[in-house]
C-alpha cells in the first residue's frame, strides 16, 4: 500500500519519496507547489521523483492541491488506499511567521486537522508528522530534551508546531491513531531551501556579495544532514508509536503516552557554531565570506542543541554525519544543479 507524503516537493518530502522509490515502495505525493521560495526547483525535485520511479519501477502518484482543503485531502484518501501518512507540509520559516501569520494558522493547524481527519476515518496504522526544535523556544537549558517542557515558544511557528503535537496527542487518545512527532533540528544538504541559511551563504559568497550573520556570529546550531533524516523517517514508517506502559499520570513524561502518541528529536548531537559553520562553506567553496553582522532577528534563539537518546533506542540509529561532509556535498550539488 502506498504511503502518503504531504509536502512531496519540499525538501525533506522530496528525499524521503525518493528513498522510498528507491526502495520499491508505493509513494502518493501531495503539494501545493506554493512561491514561498522559488517552485522551479520544487519542480525539479518531482521530475527527478518521476525518473526515480520510472527507473525503479515503483508506483509514483503526485496530487497538487493544499492540505488546507480538506476536499482535496478527503479525495486524496478516499482514492488511495493509505495506512501510512508521513505530513512534512507546513508553512515553514520562523522569521516569515511574524510578517504573515495567517499562513501558518492555514498550513500548520487547519492543513494538519485536516490530516488528522483523513488518518482517523481511514483507519491510518502510522501517522508521522514534522514537529519542529522551534518548540523548545525561551528553553536554554542543552541539549533539549523531549522530556523538558515546550510552554513558552518565541514565534508563532513554534506554537503551531507545540499545537500539532497536542492536536496529534488528543487523536491518539480518542481514536487510537497510533502517530509520531518529529522534532527537526536546523536540515540542511542537496536540494535544499533556498530561504536557509547554507544556500543563502552559499548563493551570495559565489556572487561576491555580503551574507547576513545574525546576533553578531554568537550564534550555535544543531545541524543536521538530510540523509540522517530520511534514514530516521524510514526506520521509524516501519515502527509506529505504541503506549508507554511505563507511563506515570501522576509524573507525566511529556515524549510519550497512555496512547500511541511519540515525540522524538531529530538532530546531530554535534553544535556548530556558525561561525564554524560559514568556514566550512569558505573551505568548500574556495570563497572568503563577505560579512554583515547583524542583531539577532525576533523569534530567533541564540542556540540549538538535540539529546536524541530516545530516538537511538526506539530504532537504533543516531544522525551522525559532520558539517564538513555535509556542506560539501551540498556545495557540490549545487553547482551541478545551477551549472556553476
Amino acid at each position: 500500500m502506498p504511503v502518503l507524503i504531504t509536502g512531496a516537493a519540499g525538501f525533506i518530502g522530496f528525499h524521503l519519496s525518493n528513498r522510498l522509490l528507491e526502495m520499491g515502495r508505493s509513494v502518493v505525493g501531495l503539494d501545493n507547489l506554493n512561491p514561498y521560495y522559488d517552485p522551479n526547483l520544487k519542480k525539479a525535485r518531482l521530475k527527478q521523483l518521476k525518473e526515480t520511479a520510472k527507473k525503479t519501477g515503483s508506483d509514483l502518484k503526485f496530487v497538487q492541491g493544499d492540505i488546507e482543503n480538506n476536499q482535496i485531502v478527503e479525495d486524496t484518501f478516499n482514492s488511495n488506499d493509505i495506512d501510512i501518512v508521513v505530513n512534512l507540509a507546513a508553512q515553514a520559516g520562523v522569521r516569515y511567521s511574524i510578517e504573515n501569520p495567517n499562513a501558518y494558522i492555514q498550513s500548520n493547524l487547519v492543513g494538519f486537522g485536516n490530516i488528522l481527519e483523513g488518518c482517523r476515518h481511514n483507519g491510518v496504522k502510522n501517522l508521522l508528522y514534522a514537529s519542529s526544535s522551534s518548540v523548545y523556544g525561551g528553553n536554554t537549558n542543552l541539549p533539549f530534551s523531549e522530556v523538558q517542557g515546550v510552554n513558552h515558544p518565541v514565534s508563532l511557528y513554534a506554537a503551531s508546531k507545540k499545537a500539532n503535537e497536542l492536536m496529534a496527542h488528543t487523536y491518539s487518545h480518542l481514536y487510537g491513531l497510533p502517530a509520531t512527532g518529529l522534532r527537526f533540528f536546523t536540515v540542511y544538504g542537496p536540494w535544499g531551501r533556498p530561504d536557509m541559511a547554507l544556500f543563502l551563504f552559499t548563493d551570495a559568497m559565489l556572487k561576491g556579495k555580503p551574507i547576513k550573520v545574525f546576533n553578531k556570529g554568537d550564534m550555535v546550531r544543531d545541524f543536521t544532514f538530510i540523509d540522517d533524516i530520511i534514514e530516521s523517517l524510514v526506520r521509524l514508517i516501519d515502527k509506529p508509536a505504541t503506549p508507554d506502559q511505563t507511563f506515570d499520570p501522576q509524573n507525566p513524561n511529556p515524549s510519550s503516552s497512555w496512547c500511541p502518541h511519540r515525540i522524538f528529536n531529530i538532530g546531530n548531537s554535534d553544535p556548530t557554531p556558525l561561525m564554524e559553520y560559514i568556514e566550512a562553506i569558505e573551505n568548500s567553496l574556495g570563497v572568503k565570506a563577505i560579512k554583515e553582522f547583524l542583531p539577532i532577528q525576533p523569534g530567533d534563539v541564540p542556540a540549538t542543541s538535540a539529546d536524541t537518546s530516545l530516538l537511538n533506542e526506539w530504532i537504533s540509529f543516531k544522525p551522525n554525519t559532520p558539517v564538513q561532509v555535509g556542506v560539501s556535498r551540498f556545495v557540490s550539488w549545487y553547482r551541478n544543479f545551477y551549472g556553476i
